[in-house]
């Protein structure tokens, strides 16, 4: 198993609830292709380095979690197309 970062930027302009559906989406992914999630860092709300879709902030989430090495590249895709995510990064940790 191999340690992973998975960074998230979601929408600044929704609900807590909508964000925190769409938080639980995301992490229910990588449970469903064998990850088991160690914690979550929450950063809150920051100022984004440019625009994205007519936006200038979004709210920052690390989630670390432990996985196969195969499970990136099935949770990047759908990652993808989770509402309110502006942007992803899945990276592996070394230890």
């Amino acid at each position: 198993m191999n340690s992973y970062e998975l960074a998230l930027v979601l929408n600044a302009k929704i609900e807590d609830e909508e964000r925190e559906t769409a938080l639980k989406k995301v992490k229910d992914l990588i449970e469903r292709f064998g990850g088991v999630i160690k914690d979550t860092d929450e950063w809150g709300k920051k100022k984004l380095a440019y625009e994205i879709q007519k936006m200038s902030e979004g709210f920052y989430y690390f989630i670390h979690f432990d996985a196969e090495a195969t499970a990136p590249a099935e949770i990047e895709p759908r990652v993808r197309i989770v509402d309110n995510v502006l942007r992803y990064l899945c990276v592996r940790q070394d230890a």
